[in-house]
């Protein structure tokens, strides 16, 4: 599955530069920024593709930006658009870093391609690699995209048959919460003419990664 989605986006990486445009994230950002500590400069971005927006954004901020994708193709063009990330060839489900190294993980249009069961794994690494009073963003699919409640399978994108997968937002929430996460926000937002929920969670001041 994984193998499939790999070549996907390396094709999706051929037309880049035509659709590059489609999803305005402006107040999405905006909105995560002003959430970071002053002193913040650390982002991860999981997922990063070409690396835009995200990365992009915090780059001219003057932070350190560290983005991860399993598309060689996708990195070829993240290091013409954004030479300064470092980036590092990889599967999220399988990078590690060492603990409280980011002050920032996102993770966008990402994480719905992985099965839901393996979320939880994820999380539990984005909560160790922040550091705490840390902060990170992820889209998360719901019923409002795939018209399920909770959903293994595959839907059109682009022209490709791409894989999807979510349980409740309820049962995502317990999740983040057991792990130690503070849900700040999660909203449901149409960007491209797509329905995803977005959430940004915290790692409390003063606590420890486990």
């Amino acid at each position: 599955m994984q193998n499939n989605l790999q070549k996907i986006y390396d094709h999706f990486a051929e037309t880049y530069d035509k659709n590059r445009n489609l999803f305005d994230m402006t107040d999405v950002i905006s909105d995560f920024a002003q959430r970071l500590p002053g002193k913040a400069n650390r982002l991860l971005d999981l997922g990063c593709g070409a690396g835009e927006p995200f990365p992009a954004h915090f780059i001219r901020q003057g932070w350190q930006v560290t983005g991860v994708d399993f598309s060689s193709r996708m990195l070829e063009m993240a290091h013409h658009y954004q030479p300064d990330m470092e980036t590092i060839f990889a599967d999220m489900t399988e990078v590690e870093f060492p603990d409280e190294q980011f002050d920032a993980v996102t993770a966008i249009y990402c994480l719905f391609h992985i099965e839901y069961q393996k979320h939880e794994a994820i999380f539990q690494k984005i909560y160790r690699w922040l550091k705490p009073g840390g902060h990170s963003l992820f889209t998360y699919a719901t019923k409002e995209y795939t018209g399920a409640d909770v959903f293994n399978g595959y839907k059109e994108f682009m022209g490709e048959q791409l894989f999807y997968s979510h349980t409740t937002p309820d049962n995502l929430y317990a999740v983040l919460k057991t792990i130690g996460f503070t849900v700040e926000s999660a909203r449901h937002r149409q960007i491209g003419g797509e329905t995803f929920l977005w959430v940004t969670v915290a790692k409390p001041d003063g606590i420890r990664a486990f």
